[in-house]
């Protein structure tokens, strides 16, 4: 498999469901900001609401840093808020509710499990110029948390606004970097 870091994110047109109403997102309108997009196998099933559930609680921190978040699986729109009306976890979602029932975008991350037509646990985070920094596939019984996603993201910000600077393992805003030169091989 081919790595997809610094790979443009797929072009798509899909409908969601936001704020209590459908809206037509596209890849353009992703670009220019950061985004996360949260892949999940299906609505109304059981690890997924506590995801989407876990990153609408860092929504508002993620928004302050220029992030927007898009859920995405080959459920409709139109299930999305019905899935959105009923649960509770899930009326806590005020970011776009991707409905990609055909697949494109799911195959375009390349995370479609071909013979259940469902997406699997993907995460990425796309800078502003649209290219991929971050890539996470999780296997179906394994949840994902919006908080290392969120270090995650302040990492990769960081390191786009200071070249040449690198993130360490566990990296936390405020914490050391690393600038790589000879004089550093070997000393770590």
């Amino acid at each position: 498999m081919a790595s997809i870091i610094n790979q443009e994110i797929p072009e798509f047109s899909a409908d969601a469901y936001v704020n209590g109403e459908f809206k037509t997102i596209t890849s353009e309108d992703v670009k220019g900001n950061w985004a996360i997009f949260l892949f999940y196998p299906a609505d109304f099933t059981f690890v997924c609401p506590t995801e989407l559930e876990d990153m609408a609680a860092h929504y508002d921190e993620l928004k302050g840093l220029g992030v927007e978040v898009y859920s995405v699986s080959t459920d409709t729109h139109f299930t999305h808020k019905a899935w959105h009306d009923s649960s509770e976890a899930i009326g806590k979602v005020q970011y776009p509710m991707i409905g990609d029932p055909t697949g494109k975008i799911t195959r375009g991350f390349n995370v479609m499990i071909e013979e259940a037509g469902l997406a699997e646990r993907g995460t990425f985070l796309v800078d502003p110029d649209g290219l991929i920094q971050v890539a996470e596939i999780h296997a179906g019984g394994i949840g994902r948390s919006a908080k290392d996603m969120l270090r995650k993201v302040k990492a990769a910000q960081y390191v786009r606004e200071n070249d040449g600077e690198v993130c360490p393992a566990a990296w936390e805003q405020g914490g050391d970097t690393l600038k790589p030169s000879l004089d550093l091989v070997g000393k770590i």
